[in-house]
């Protein structure tokens, strides 16, 4: 059956990976999305999961497929990109850029694999939908927005997931991996990955000209020390075999070369397995 399918799955993935969109922006991947599990039979609820935002629309999508007594199983895909800038020169390479959330112009790249992923629930969906006399149970396919961002699934949930719909007896999720070579796969049981949260850090100081740094209150000089200690936060305050991540991905502030800025902002991603 995949050898049958693979040559439509690469297509679709060189697809998606085309066109990517950027968390809360979602439309056009859900639609797809929606659209293909329709054709494969499934019942389809969009717009699933309100943000809190007034611009933004839910992007998430939910598909049913009903075949008897049995367990209700999820699966789930993630459906957003990120703002990263492509330069894999591949024919297929996307060259979208869009604008943010906060209006700045940036590139959008599959950089995470969601492309893969979509493209995998999609082969995954139209096998089980052939090899429903080897199955019973309820089907429950899950496209989630915003996953980058953290607060697509946060809105689902909010937005009825499990009121609306089967809740689950069991939960299936994936993810692609740049540490196992093609053709292998890796699987366990319980919880794989770690938690994601991200921190926004805003410093506020005095600004002024870079010539008189003392009639100033510098927030450039306290980011730089405040990054130098969250790293003894892991390496200090955790225990050695209790994994946990905490990295600072991106830091603004300032204009010019001779002016202090007012404020510095940072972003963190924490990570813990547990």
């Amino acid at each position: 059956m995949i050898d049958r399918d693979i040559a439509s799955l690469l297509t679709t993935y060189k697809m998606l990976h085309g066109a990517p969109e950027l968390s809360h922006h979602e439309d056009k991947t859900s639609s797809f999305f929606a659209t293909q599990l329709r054709t494969l039979g499934y019942t389809v609820t969009e717009h699933l999961g309100r943000y809190e935002h007034p611009d933004w629309t839910g992007y998430g999508v939910v598909a049913i497929m009903k075949n008897g007594a049995g367990p209700t199983v999820l699966v789930r895909t993630e459906l957003d990109a990120l703002p990263v800038d492509e330069k894999t020169n591949l024919p297929y390479a996307s060259k979208v850029k869009t604008k943010n959330d906060v209006g700045q112009e940036v590139s959008v790249m599959h950089a995470c694999g969601h492309d893969i992923h979509i493209t995998t629930m999609l082969g995954t969906a139209k096998m089980l939908s052939e090899m429903k006399d080897r199955w019973h149970g309820t089907l429950v396919l899950i496209g989630q927005p915003a996953e980058e961002t953290i607060d697509g699934a946060r809105a689902m949930l909010r937005d009825g997931l499990y009121t609306k719909f089967p809740k689950p007896d069991y939960t299936i999720a994936l993810h692609d991996s740049a540490d196992l070579e093609a053709g292998k796969v890796g699987y366990t049981p319980g919880y794989a990955l770690a938690s994601s949260t991200s921190v926004d850090i805003k410093i506020r100081g005095l600004g002024g000209h870079g010539s008189k740094p003392d009639a100033t209150k510098d927030p450039v000089v306290v980011a730089a020390q405040v990054i130098m200690a969250l790293q003894t936060i892991v390496s200090r305050e955790n225990s050695p075999l209790d994994p946990a991540v905490v990295t600072v991905g991106s830091i603004h502030g300032g204009t010019r070369y001779n002016i202090i800025p007012d404020e510095v902002n940072l972003q963190l991603t924490v990570r813990a397995y547990k």
